[in-house]
């Protein structure tokens, strides 16, 4: 493993982004080996750190400043060797990060990179209280791809190991999947865009803690063309908020990550939604969490 010069998330000044006193700890990793069509998500940690020092750091809708709380950056983590040996490092410093009592934040790379993040953020609970909630086009269910197990086309078989998976905007498999997709709580594209009540139906799935693994190309390629294997007919911005909204003010966010951000000349506002999601996800945890120390005051 080997790092390189951090950027700081969200362009803060440094008494919010000191470790010791962060909530927030977000961890970039540059990761594009198992990529199998267009290359670049290896871009999309940089890309989203820098298009972060962009955002008002005040959420209109949350009423929320989670930069407040503290969002420590680390350097990225930067691994040439196999997926199952980024997964070996990614679960080392995720598991650090779980020990300090912070929230990981792991921006990826392609979906293989948090592997390890989810199960440092589930392994201490049993799996039956926790859900992998998965925002993604692909289902990510292969038991091996391209002869291992750790490669993107699996992360969610590894992480159903940890957590009960969960997952929204499918509209892409591989029959080889069908055994476990049978074995997951599966909302398909299709699905949402059926039944107006699909958020209520997937809450209803969830476990008491919730880890959240977003891949980008689950949203609709009109909102987000920058994603190295984009499908038609994902989830638009407030299809994702409403659900977001709804899961983190029912559900304990055990930690989350953004991945396969694959940047494109000319498409810079991919990076900006990127980053204003990583973002609204902290603001949305921080509401929940002034509603419920309000709530407690009582």
């Amino acid at each position: 493993m080997t790092t390189e010069q951090s950027l700081n998330f969200g362009g803060l000044e440094p008494e919010y982004t000191r470790y010791e006193s962060a909530k927030y700890v977000v961890l970039p990793v540059p990761y594009d080996r198992t990529s199998t069509w267009k290359q670049g998500a290896d871009q999309g940690p940089r890309a989203i750190l820098e298009a972060s020092a962009n955002m008002e750091l005040y959420d209109i809708e949350s009423d929320a400043e989670p930069y407040l709380a503290g969002i420590h950056t680390l350097a990225p983590l930067v691994c040439e060797a196999p997926p199952e040996e980024l997964y070996e490092q990614v679960l080392a410093v995720s598991r650090k990060i779980i020990a300090d009592g912070k929230v990981p934040v792991t921006l990826g790379g392609n979906h293989c990179v948090p592997i390890g993040s989810a199960r440092a953020a589930c392994e201490a609970l049993p799996r039956e209280q926790v859900s992998v909630l998965q925002i993604d086009a692909h289902s990510d269910l292969r038991e091996s791809y391209q002869g291992s197990a750790f490669s993107h086309a699996c992360a969610m078989a590894r992480m159903q190991e940890w957590g009960q998976p969960v997952g929204v905007g499918i509209r892409s498999m591989d029959i080889s999947e069908k055994e476990n997709v049978a074995n997951a709580d599966i909302f398909t594209a299709d699905y949402i865009h059926k039944h107006p009540n699909w958020v209520d139906d997937v809450v209803s799935k969830l476990a008491p803690n919730v880890y959240l693994t977003i891949d980008l190309d689950g949203l609709d390629p009109s909102i987000m063309p920058a994603t190295g294997t984009p499908e038609p007919g994902g989830l638009l911005w407030y299809q994702v908020m409403d659900l977001l909204e709804k899961v983190i003010a029912s559900r304990k966010l055990l930690g989350f990550d953004i991945v396969e951000l694959c940047p494109q000349p000319g498409f810079f506002h991919a990076e900006f939604l990127a980053a204003k999601l990583t973002y609204k996800i902290m603001a949305l945890n921080e509401a929940q969490a002034n509603a419920q120390a309000a709530g407690a005051a009582k």
